[in-house]
């Protein structure tokens, strides 16, 4: 009954350092293992009430449960896609709503998770930045989508990509704390070359995200390397110019040795011609990197049009040209617009 209270009054227990839950425990007069004990429950096993925590005494459990609640999200909707993927429509305990998707590959499950609801960025082809920003997520907020994908599936999570709502570098602290999460033993222990983190181009992030020591993948929505294309398509980047950018990411290689990913959405007429490209295999040229070449995905009421299947080999024929590697990134989950820039905070009826 305890757990029946108010949640909102009530401190997220997912939200404590691990030296604050020691120290609440201490208080408690409980002995030190018992951290490690609520740990695996809270990370690694997803439990949603204190009355999970079988291996804990139970006075503790209600002394626990009148103190904290252990967050989570309640599923509002569910869309299955033709290709097996899965989109949801989530919900905080203050009502806040965001989406996020799994992906199915075989014995693998990629989800694609938000870092913020809604997004500031604005950019012009995305329904997500349409409806403006709610609030950013903390990191346990985030971790939560996961759990809840892979217990919907259960399947072990063998990647986690944020491309989902929201600008990571926005939100940085709380989206790394999650990424260091998602990687640790005492969370899903997913390698850290398989969490990816997706920027719009956040120069001053994308320079602290090379001091950090892990080995955690970035990609950069480019989607233009002609400086007028790319402020119409993404005024929340303006300020940071493409030639500030090709100097970060080069830095950015030099300091960490990694192969970043630019993303590409092809749009016709827009940056899929010819100027484009040569702009795009100018700033790609010699530099480490991979080009992910996306179709624009349909999004309901917009001026923009995906480019062809043929002009969108072109671009990684010409891009191979020039030494840069480049692949056609198949979208999953178009169907149930679950696709890349199709996310909006609520599904379709």
């Amino acid at each position: 009954m305890q757990e029946a209270r108010n949640t909102n009054e009530l401190t997220n227990l997912k939200e404590l350092s691990r030296k604050q839950l020691q120290e609440t425990l201490s208080e408690l007069g409980q002995p030190a293992f018992r951290v490690k004990q609520i740990e695996e429950w809270v990370w690694e096993k997803g439990a949603t009430s204190f009355d999970d925590m079988t291996n804990l005494p139970k006075a503790l459990r209600a002394t626990l449960a009148e103190r904290f609640t252990l967050g989570g999200v309640t599923e509002v909707a569910k869309q299955v896609s033709e290709d097996g993927s899965r989109k949801y429509l989530l919900q905080y305990a203050d009502g806040t709503t965001v989406e996020c998707v799994g992906m199915p590959s075989g014995n693998k499950l990629a989800v694609c998770v938000s870092s913020q609801a809604g997004c500031a960025m604005g950019c012009a082809f995305c329904a997500t930045g349409a409806a403006g920003l709610t609030r950013s997520l903390t990191a346990s907020e985030i971790y939560d989508q996961v759990l809840h994908v892979r217990d919907d599936f259960d399947m072990r999570v063998t990647s986690v990509v944020f491309m989902g709502q929201g600008e990571p570098f926005m939100n940085y602290d709380e989206t790394l704390a999650c990424m260091r999460k998602l990687n640790s033993p005492d969370g899903m222990g997913i390698g850290a070359r398989h969490i990816t983190v997706s920027t719009c181009g956040v120069i001053p992030a994308i320079k602290r995200f090379a001091n950090e020591p892990e080995q955690f993948t970035l990609a950069v929505s480019l989607h233009s390397a002609n400086q007028r294309t790319r402020n119409m398509l993404m005024p929340g980047v303006k300020k940071y110019s493409l030639i500030h950018l090709y100097e970060v990411m080069g830095e950015y290689v030099d300091k960490t040795g990694r192969r970043p990913t630019y993303e590409y959405a092809l749009i016709r007429g827009i940056n899929d011609t010819e100027d484009e490209l040569g702009a795009l295999c100018d700033f790609c040229r010699d530099n480490l990197a991979h080009v992910n070449i996306i179709q624009l995905n349909d999004v309901k009421g917009s001026r923009f049009q995906p480019s062809s299947e043929a002009r969108a080999g072109e671009f990684v024929r010409r891009l191979a040209n020039v030494g840069v590697d480049a692949t056609v990134r198949q979208s999953r989950g178009q169907d149930i617009d679950a696709a890349c820039g199709q996310l909006k905070q609520r599904l379709a009826k």
